[in-house]
């Protein structure tokens, strides 16, 4: 998975942290981040056609996956990843 940021902010840095955790938590070792500021790398920025910040894409399995904007709610990040069923995603109470 490929993560884009804008700059070294801490909401960047919080958005960082918590997106390694989800995805050591729901992929264990299988989860690889990498991490793209838009500011030193803009043209892979470019090259993934990434307009905003934050951009979360999930490069394999094919099809390309992506995520644009606040990724604090895990549900939704992993129901746009699929990376889990929506059955798995009900409130119980």
């Amino acid at each position: 998975m490929r993560l884009f940021v804008a700059g070294s902010t801490a909401r960047s840095l919080r958005t960082v942290q918590d997106l390694r955790l989800l995805l050591k938590r729901e992929l264990g070792e299988a989860g690889d981040l990498e991490v793209v500021d838009i500011y030193q790398q803009p043209e892979l920025a470019k090259r993934d056609h990434v307009v905003a910040a934050p951009t979360l894409i999930r490069l394999s399995p094919a099809p390309v996956r992506r995520v644009v904007g606040n990724l604090s709610d895990e549900r939704r990040v992993l129901r746009a990843l699929i990376l889990c069923e929506d059955e798995e995603m009900t409130d119980e109470g």
